[in-house]
């Protein structure tokens, strides 16, 4: 609507998948899943209960009447007893039956780790395309030389595939704690008013291994394998942590990545996807700024901004139940969601469609492998018979001169060419060129993006259904 505020997340940025998954529809709907299963737990544990109430309820899980809740909300300011009523508007039959013994944390509660459990999965879909999608860059570079940086000040060389493995490395360490906390995450249950299941254990005359298969019936109906043990109203908000805690480890992951990217773009290494009609600045027409890894770096941020709103829930939280969570996490968790399924499909967009420019690399490493080449030049010369220590001071003197040409004239890096006049070294054309071969100065960079990628194979051939998730980048 152009007349109010729209959440860019929703308009700009997140695939409908993401955004179906905290849908009303979703959500609602889940509600009166939870109810059927509820009242058809109750049923077969011996309440009285109709298979006509159950049919009634299963008729009407899809078509919410949205304007009868909204009117029944405003005047209850409550949503889930809006619902209880709207449902029950539906379903005359069973609306005396519906939400029995519950209370609003039962759908309000079960329903969101529910949707937290399909968004992981989403995410996980993403995440393992995104590391199939580095694994085919590190393997197509896994030889190609380019200069390494630290502090952005030029070191050694490396090779570009080493430098994907990296990026793959920290995505690994984010699908492993991604793993560990969805296959951790449990349902609540129905526990009551304030976890001691004391309703349900009067509908069921004090038996209590008829509460307990309850919840296990409900569990199980809802696809979970167990229910947290003990709860208050609500499960623990630590939970939410934990689940925000994965997806800022993805954003703290894919920042990195697109801060390498833009340092590469600005080097001219590589380029990030660019359309033929793309624009890249409103008032300079040759420009091609990396405005994708620029934008997973501004969504990281806020993702990893928000991450800290479930900590400071979880440490609110009063007793048995207070209400000054849930504001805050109808927003927080969504949003969370959003950000990371909008930051997935630009990491694999950009990767998939990678351009890199190895004679940019090979002229950079041209520029400083002279300084990188003279301690293996001084060895060299050692070899052949020559001083130790005047070599040194020979280089030492040449290397000073090249870098005030270099720095103070903008010149080129004639260090090679004095150290090969200089007849100390004797050395000829031939040798030199020998001795400046950048392979020669990668280490063992290679040989660990094969080893590592063949460490990662296998995850990936366990998770090949998962790999190739369609991405669409809106703007």
């Amino acid at each position: 609507m152009p007349d109010r505020y729209e959440n860019p997340l929703c308009k700009r940025y997140a695939s409908r998948e993401m955004q179906f998954i905290f849908s009303d529809d979703y959500k609602f709907s889940t509600w009166r899943l939870l109810w059927v299963a509820l009242a058809e737990s109750q049923r077969e544990l011996g309440l009285g209960i109709t298979d006509e109430q159950i049919g009634e309820m299963k008729a009407h899980i899809h078509d919410i009447n949205y304007e009868t809740a909204q009117r029944l909300e405003r005047e209850t300011r409550h949503d889930v007893m809006a619902h209880i009523r709207a449902y029950g508007e539906q379903c005359p039959l069973a609306a005396s039956i519906i939400h029995l013994g519950a209370t609003s944390c039962y759908v309000g509660d079960n329903t969101d780790i529910i949707l937290q459990r399909e968004a992981l999965l989403r995410v996980k879909k993403m995440l393992v395309s995104a590391i199939a999608s580095l694994y085919r860059v590190a393997d197509k570079y896994k030889s190609l030389p380019c200069l390494a940086f630290t502090h952005f000040q030029a070191a050694q060389p490396t090779t570009f595939g080493k430098r994907a493995t990296l990026w793959m490395q920290d995505l690994l360490f984010d699908l492993a704690h991604l793993d560990f906390v969805l296959g951790d995450l449990k349902l609540l249950g129905c526990k009551g008013t304030t976890g001691t299941g004391a309703s349900f254990l009067e509908l069921f005359d004090g038996d209590h291994d008829k509460v307990m298969e309850l919840e296990r019936s409900i569990a199980g109906k809802m696809g979970f394998d167990s229910i947290y043990a003990v709860s208050g109203q609500t499960y623990s908000r630590k939970i939410d942590y934990y689940t925000l805690s994965v997806l800022s480890g993805i954003a703290q992951s894919a920042a990195k990545f697109s801060n390498d990217i833009r340092l590469l773009s600005h080097l001219k290494e590589v380029d990030e996807p660019f359309e033929s009609s793309q624009v890249g600045s409103s008032a300079m027409a040759y420009k091609r700024n990396p405005m994708r890894s620029e934008r997973i770096a501004s969504l990281a941020r806020y993702l990893m901004v928000d991450a800290l709103n479930p900590a400071l829930t979880a440490g609110a939280q009063w007793l048995e139940r207070t209400l000054d969570d849930s504001a805050n996490r109808r927003i927080s968790i969504p949003e969370a969601f959003l950000a990371t399924d909008a930051i997935l499909s630009l990491l694999i967009n950009i990767s998939d469609g990678l351009t890199v420019f190895p004679r940019m690399m090979q002229k950079h490493l041209e520029e400083e492998l002279p300084f990188m080449a003279t301690e293996n030049i001084l060895m060299h010369c050692v070899k052949k018979g020559g001083d130790r220590q005047a070599l040194h001071e020979a280089i030492r003197r040449h290397a000073v001169a090249a870098a005030r040409r270099i720095k103070g004239e903008g010149g080129d890096n004639d260090l090679i060419a004095r150290i090969l006049s200089d007849e100390a070294f004797g050395l000829d054309e031939g040798e030199m060129g020998a001795l400046l071969k950048a392979e020669g100065f990668t280490g063992r960079a290679k040989e660990q993006a094969e080893a590592f990628l063949a460490e990662v194979r296998p995850l990936l051939d366990a998770n090949r259904e998962d790999i190739g998730i369609d991405v669409q980048i809106t703007v």
